[in-house]
């Protein structure tokens, strides 16, 4: 179901809490709000729409990939750039990490991890920063 966007800056601001396999309709609505926003949107954690749960969701040139309890073992590259976010006004200066290698369970609830590099490592720590309650 397409959920509405939290914009409420102290909502988003706490730290989000481990997801569980209880916790599949979660990923049914973070699947159809991208969906619906995805003209103007890249990526999305659950806080985005009102869950304070460890999930996000990410476009990559493959697809939407899901990302459960996300931890990002490593990164290198440091460089600076701009973000803007459906949930705050404006654009933000970040610091980012050109590659990253991520520890997540799947959708199925399977432990992966994975190297990620450009945009895509990009979106997955602005969308991690969500479930720390970082707003950049």
């Amino acid at each position: 179901m397409v959920k509405p966007i939290i914009k409420d800056v102290l909502f988003l601001a706490r730290k989000s809490v481990p997801a569980d396999k209880g916790d599949v309709q979660v990923i049914a609505d973070l699947r159809d709000t991208l969906a619906a926003n995805r003209e103007h949107c890249i990526g999305m954690a659950a806080n985005m729409i009102g869950v304070s749960k460890r999930i996000i969701i990410v476009s990559t040139e493959l697809g939407d990939m899901v990302m459960i309890n996300p931890v990002i073992a490593s990164k290198a590259g440091k460089y600076d750039t701009e973000e803007g976010c459906l949930s705050l006004v404006g654009v933000r200066k970040v610091q980012r990490f050109e590659n990253i290698t991520v520890r997540y369970l799947d959708e199925n609830f399977i432990a992966r991890k994975g190297k990620f590099s450009g945009l895509t490592a990009q979106i997955i720590q602005h969308e991690c920063d969500h479930l720390e309650g970082i707003i950049v």
